[in-house]
């Protein structure tokens, strides 16, 4: 999706970049109209930060990656019914380290 890309390339920014630099940072491929809109979009959805720099602005992610994704992840879940087929599945196609990993985080969430 075109907005994670755009917001990889803000989470990989050490500061705040203009849509120019967010272009290049994603290799040039996508048009500059195209990078600012995307930024704009992001901006109305408060999913980045604006401010102005010279005649333009410049752009930072407000919310983190792993929030991000947890999100998505969580949308994706809720838009199907049977939730416990959902995440037993996805469980069972968790990499052994990665399986072992949720398990330990659950395990931390039941511990006081």
């Amino acid at each position: 999706m075109l907005e994670d890309e755009i917001l990889a390339a803000l989470w990989r920014g050490e500061q705040p970049m203009s849509p120019a630099e967010v272009q290049a940072s994603l290799g040039g491929v996508l048009a500059y109209t195209t990078v600012m809109t995307t930024l704009a979009r992001l901006h109305r959805k408060g999913m980045a930060t604006r401010s102005r720099e010279g005649r333009g602005y410049v752009y930072s992610s407000s919310v983190d990656e792993a929030g991000h994704t947890a999100a998505a992840m969580n949308a994706l879940l809720h838009r199907r019914r049977d939730h416990a087929a959902v995440l037993t599945r996805f469980i069972a196609d968790l990499p052994p380290e990665d399986e072992r990993l949720l398990l330990r985080l659950l395990h931390d969430l039941d511990t006081p």
